[in-house]
């Protein structure tokens, strides 16, 4: 599985551009929580979503953000491409 690392600032971003109903369109595909896809996003303690998910604070925009498994995050962003709008 690929993994990805992403700002936390820019993770914030996407989650700001989705539009209304889309985590729970997420967690409906993923057979998961609505609020564990909204976790996914931002949580002040990453470890609500499970293990795979890395993050060093500080730095440049936030921190850095390492998900093990990017699923997520490319639905997000297949949500936001149909809409026009392109991330990372």
């Amino acid at each position: 599985m690929e993994r990805i690392n992403i700002s936390f600032n820019e993770l914030r971003r996407i989650k700001r551009a989705l539009p209304h109903g889309s985590m729970q369109r997420i967690a409906e595909l993923l057979n998961t929580e609505a609020d564990t896809i909204r976790n996914y996003f931002g949580a002040d303690n990453f470890k609500v979503i499970g293990d795979g998910v890395h993050y060093e604070q500080g730095g440049l925009d936030g921190g850095i953000v390492t998900f093990d498994d990017p699923t997520i995050l490319r639905f997000a962003q297949k949500i936001l491409s149909v809409r026009g709008i392109k991330f990372k």
